[in-house]
């Protein structure tokens, strides 16, 4: 499939990003860097992130100050900045060009073959997925992850070829501004409710984004989601190229026969052949044959494609293994939607199972904390029925994130909503939790931290009170 963005790229001079150092800010400015483009940015504490882009010629403080623009053009924002930031009340009273995250990042796609990869859940995976079977094959391309590959620990860099994969993201609406030549929809399911106040508009916010795909494009689908499903009607109805993928019985790319296998599984795909990948769980399967289905429509042989997702080992935070110590292996996960807990502890109940046919049963242990107040008030029950799939439940309190506090609403309703079968425990304090999951887990056990928050911290240090 040919075709590119079209449009030129905007004259951007030099650019400041505030909170440079989210993974989405740091990718687009690390792109920026590699295209000669003078970038500076700030962040309210230091990180690693910040250390690398240092270290490509940005310049980066810590701290926001309105002096930090210096002499700026154009100013980078996400959704997240207030306007009393002292830098962005700069830039308007200095009239400097303002563009939200998502339109830095389509300005960057101008030029390139661009695939979006939005959905619920499964996007930030399948963009990864993409993106290595992209390079195994020698496509060289553009990307920008919400996540970290574990192989580089990049989530975005720049590429010779003419393929820029972006995953896009629907919180915000911001996958609106993007004009893929392939988009991908994974799925699509009721969050970010702060936002969209209903499900119906969530669900209009995809058909608008698939409206977006450029002419003569193609959309791939799950097949196993009513409303991708459904998107796949007005997308014939442009002529665009249609691929759905999934376990339904009509799916273009159907999948069959999924075997899981230590901490990695196998199934076919109908029509093509087996698959083997390094990571566990069902939606991972799902993931990989959406990337297969995009790999093929840029004109690449299953063959390579499928000895690309073999040499996948993971995303960042996406059921990724930290260590094991005391005999009990932990794991962190980036999973802050009852669909995403239930989808993460199933695949770990399959590997526990696994170990138990082999004589060293243990428990799934899930260290839980929930992101956003409005999201905890919305989906506390099925956040607690989630959390029934462990055998043990540590509940820790909201990460409130961009939102202030609710009365009434804390991490309380999810610990009360476990249900009966599931020993649980309600540890509000961060501080307390490594000491209560290292006195909960014995040997055999399987430790999962959950959570879009501070939450992925907590792992290094259940593994040093373990030890």
């Amino acid at each position: 499939m040919t075709g590119t963005a079209g449009g030129a790229a905007p004259e951007l001079g030099r650019v400041h990003f505030i909170a440079i150092g989210g993974a989405g800010m740091s990718g687009i400015a690390r792109i920026m860097l590699r295209r000669g483009i003078a970038v500076s940015g700030s962040d309210a504490k230091d990180s690693e992130l910040l250390g690398q882009l240092g270290g490509l010629g940005a310049k980066v403080y810590v701290g926001h100050a309105a002096e930090h623009l210096g002499d700026a053009d154009t100013v980078v924002v996400s959704t997240a900045i207030r306007e009393s930031n002292p830098e962005l009340r700069a830039a308007r009273e200095r009239g400097l060009r303002v563009l939200h995250r998502s339109e830095a990042l389509a300005s960057l796609m101008i030029g390139r073959r661009a695939v979006a990869v939005a959905g619920t859940h499964g996007k930030t995976t399948t963009t990864s997925m993409l993106t290595v079977v992209l390079q195994h094959a020698g496509a060289d391309p553009a990307y920008c992850i919400g996540g970290q590959l574990v192989t580089t620990g990049l989530g975005a860099d720049d590429g010779t070829g003419d393929v820029f994969v972006a995953e896009a993201d629907e919180s915000d609406g911001s996958f609106l501004r993007y004009t893929p030549q392939i988009a991908v929809v994974t799925n699509v399911e009721a969050d970010h409710l702060d936002n969209y106040g209903e499900f119906e508009q969530v669900k209009e916010n995809f058909r608008r984004f698939v409206g977006r795909i450029a002419p003569g494009g193609a959309l791939v689908a799950g097949a196993d989601d009513p409303v991708a499903r459904e998107l796949t009607e007005a997308a014939r109805e442009r002529g665009l190229t249609v691929v759905t993928y999934g376990e339904a019985d009509d799916a273009d790319l159907r999948i069959t026969g999924f075997n899981p296998r230590g901490l990695g599984s196998c199934f076919e795909i109908e029509g093509l052949g087996s698959v083997r990948l390094e990571v566990p769980g069902r939606h991972y399967a799902h993931n990989a044959t959406a990337a297969v289905a995009v790999a093929r429509l840029l004109g690449h042989d299953f063959e390579v494609v499928r000895e690309g997702l073999a040499s996948f080992t993971g995303s960042m935070r996406r059921l990724e293994r930290k260590g094991e110590a005391g005999g009990v292996q932990v794991f962190d996960s980036y999973a802050h939607h009852p669909t995403e807990l239930s989808a993460d502890l199933n695949a770990t109940r399959d590997y526990v199972d696994q170990l138990a046919a082999e004589g060293r049963a243990g428990r799934i242990v899930a260290v839980f904390q929930p992101h956003l107040y409005s999201r905890t008030r919305f989906f506390a029950a099925e956040f607690g029925a989630a959390l029934g799939l462990a055998d043990v439940a540590v509940v820790l309190d909201v990460y409130g994130a961009r939102e202030d506090p609710e009365p009434g609403v804390s991490g309380r309703l999810i610990a009360d909503a476990v249900p009966a079968g599931t020993r649980v425990e309600y540890v509000p304090e961060w501080d307390e939790v490594p000491g209560v999951v290292a006195g909960l887990a014995r040997p055999g056990d399987l430790v999962i931290t959950l959570g879009a928050g501070d939450v992925t911290g907590l792992g290094p240090l259940i593994l040093e009170r373990l030890g």
